[in-house]
């Protein structure tokens, strides 16, 4: 558990200010993150490190000579955004470049990968490493997440760049460190967010969950709890079964990490360290510098995971090299002297006053946004329950996290005269950057984008909106490299997308990829974080990707998805879903089209309960999924319903005068051709199980 917090949703914020105040002879707290509060080589290439907090010592603690020269911490168990990241990379930056380093999860990619964009447009060079040694995640290399093996390859970097190396053999070493690291870890109880009342996963008493993960995603396999002899076997078996060829050919020296994930103390740990030891020996190899402890923890998870790196003469000299950081100390390291330059401030441009016509469009969104926070505190735990059968279970924090962020920075553009480009903007980069992970990099840029097509200046007509629309979700798929069929947010937001341009008209606003985007288009498939190649490419029809075979006795509604119940003869295939009518009939305008489309939507997110997770965290879990839908399907569609509630309430339709037309997001005096009962008073359906559906038991 974790009992000890104020506001949970300050706690990451909190435990970080408590840490600096603990060591500020050693880091220094910027916007997102920490550096070192000493002075580093001029010239010498910085590494930066991160993601979520949660896994102290990771990531914050690594910070020192020897080791990071900044790392940038997101909230719990999400990534740190990449104005956060950007900010730290600012104050560690030496001269030399950067180099970011981090566990290879999708928001962490996404984040990161905008950050390194950013500082490159800015002229400085910037690589970028991703750890992947968790064994039991994938079988591909590259597919892997990182855990427990960020610290030797971190350590590994830090030395390099430490010993007066440039940044293009900093990273050489880093990259074959992290080919030569490999972890594999077992769990003996879940951990607990703080405020939650229930832990993200359970494992039965006397068992043991195999191939965990550090935010709370239940391992591959479970079995019976052996001895702790037994649970080094497995551990070390494991890992040697993977030991790269070229290292049976006469090297013998392994670094080794032996891990606690936060409840599994030290004399248990020295326990299995015991036995690890002698089995190393016996199979004729030689343990190097061992470390035993908490390194990369999941809050109160009650676990360990043995991390191996097969070195070599250069490697082992890097591994066994000093360093100096306020959770990890290796040999003698005189403490450089204190920093004495002005740490960088948050970048803030002012705010772009829009014309009267376009701060009208503004309000209605400003207050879309607040109806969506609104819509999303309500349904938090919900999201949460649904994102935990196989994921991490932090989406519904997460979009709480982001909506009421977004929605207060829209509030405080507004006050200040924006038009709907610099509000949506403004929006964007608070959601991204309160929310992290990867739902955080995704509305952050779709909000942005849709922003960059409405412009603070002209008015804004159903058309432009629905290419704003457009916009925002090519900006998701290019971003993201999702496509229908592989259970996210797309699945919701496509037909979603199609339904308004099927009514509205306004296509060929946005800014990537073509309608159905597949192979070739937007991001490539090379480049879509955790795709592999055993995914078919997309086609129009997503039928082939969506599983109707649920098994005997699997309800045909499921208790915390959305919607109500299908019913006899209600589509299976989400792209027949996407094209089925919406109840709202006749001649539309503004208001009855997005109603339309939100229940398009709903039956889309409905329907991801039979796919099985192909990206993202939830994809080491995939099977384990069918039967729910998506969380990021789900909060999707809750969001467009809210909005298209609100935008059918009186309230709404006495805003600001009208300046040309419907707006985006805003209301018309009346709703021509809406079905009664759309309302606040009287709503049916699928809109009615949306905002005030059961949670999730």
């Amino acid at each position: 558990m974790t009992p000890l917090h104020n506001d949970p949703q300050h706690f990451a914020d909190e435990a970080l200010a408590g840490f600096v105040a603990a060591h500020p002879d050693q880091v220094a707290a910027v916007h997102g993150g920490v550096v070192r509060s000493t002075v580093s080589r001029p010239g010498q290439p910085a590494l930066v490190i991160g993601g979520g907090s949660g896994h102290y010592p990771a990531f914050a603690g690594w910070v020192g000579p020897g080791l990071a020269h900044g790392a940038a911490c997101g909230n719990i168990f999400a990534s740190p955004s990449a104005s956060q990241i950007c900010s730290v990379a600012r104050a560690a930056h030496n001269g030399g470049g950067v180099l970011f380093a981090f566990g290879n999860y999708a928001g962490d990619v996404l984040h990161f990968g905008q950050a390194a964009e950013q500082l490159r447009a800015e002229g400085i060079d910037v690589r970028i490493l991703t750890v992947t040694d968790d064994i039991a995640s994938a079988e591909e290399a590259e597919r892997r997440r990182g855990i427990a093996g960020d610290l030797p390859v971190i350590k590994i970097l830090g030395a390099a760049a430490e010993a007066g190396l440039g940044l293009d053999e900093v990273e050489r070493f880093g990259r074959r460190a992290n080919a030569a690291t490999r972890t594999l870890g077992v769990a003996f109880s879940g951990c607990t967010l703080p405020g939650a009342e229930e832990p993200l996963f359970t494992v039965e008493p006397g068992r043991m969950a195999l191939g965990l993960g550090i935010h709370g995603e239940p391992g591959i396999a479970e079995s019976e709890l052996p001895t702790a002899d037994a649970v080094a076997d497995l551990l070390v078996d494991g890992l040697l079964s993977e030991r790269p060829p070229e290292h049976r050919e006469g090297e013998r020296r392994v670094a080794v990490l032996l891990n606690g994930l936060g409840a599994t103390k030290y004399e248990e740990l020295y326990v299995v360290h015991r036995r690890v030891d002698a089995r190393l020996r016996e199979e004729g190899l030689v343990p190097s510098h061992p470390v035993v402890g908490e390194q990369v923890t999941s809050l109160g998870m009650a676990g360990l995971s043995l991390t191996l790196t097969f070195l070599d003469d250069e490697l082992a000299g890097l591994w066994a090299a000093p360093a100096l950081a306020p959770a990890f100390q290796r040999g003698t390291l005189s403490p450089p002297p204190s920093r004495t330059d002005d740490l960088p401030a948050p970048r803030t441009a002012p705010v772009e006053p829009g014309t009267p016509a376009s701060r009208h469009a503004a309000h209605h969104l400003a207050r879309a946004l607040r109806t969506a926070a609104e819509t999303v505190a309500e349904q938090e735990k919900r999201l949460g329950d649904i994102d935990a059968v196989a994921g991490d279970g932090d989406h519904g924090i997460g979009m709480r996290r982001g909506t009421e962020a977004a929605a207060r920075a829209a509030e405080a553009a507004l006050e200040a005269g924006a038009g709907a480009k610099s509000l949506l903007a403004r929006a964007g980069e608070a959601w991204s950057e309160r929310a992290g992970g990867t739902s955080g990099a995704l509305w952050g840029a779709a909000l942005s984008a849709a922003g960059r097509t409405l412009g603070d200046a002209e008015p804004v007509t159903p058309e432009t909106a629905v290419r704003a629309v457009r916009a925002g979700l090519d900006a998701v798929l290019r971003l993201g490299g999702a496509r229908p069929g592989d259970k996210t947010l797309v699945d919701a937001a496509v037909p979603f997308t199609e339904r308004l341009e099927e009514r509205l008209g306004g296509r060929g606003g946005g800014e990537g990829p073509s309608r159905h985007p597949g192979p070739g288009s937007g991001t490539p498939e090379s480049a879509r974080p955790d795709r592999g190649p055993d995914i078919p490419p997309h086609t129009s029809d997503t039928s082939a990707a969506v599983r109707t075979d649920r098994g005997p006795g699997t309800p045909d509604h499921i208790p915390g998805s959305v919607g109500a119940d299908r019913g006899p003869g209600a589509p299976e295939d989400i792209s027949v879903a996407a094209r089925v009518d919406g109840d709202v009939g006749g001649p539309m305008d503004g208001v009855a089209e997005w109603v339309s489309a939100a229940e398009v939507a709903t039956r889309a997110a409905e329907a991801t309960a039979d796919i099985t997770a192909r990206l993202g965290r939830a994809r080491t879990h995939g099977d384990r999924s069918l039967g729910t839908p998506d969380a990021g399907a789900v909060s999707f569609a809750l969001i467009v319903t809210a909005v298209a509630k609100a935008m059918s309430e009186p309230e709404a339709a006495s805003g600001p005068p009208a300046v040309t037309g419907p707006e985006a997001l805003a209301v018309p005096e009346t709703v021509p051709g809406a079905r009664a009962g759309h309302g606040r008073e009287a709503r049916s359906g699928t809109a009615t199980a949306l905002v005030e559906g059961e949670e999730n038991p």
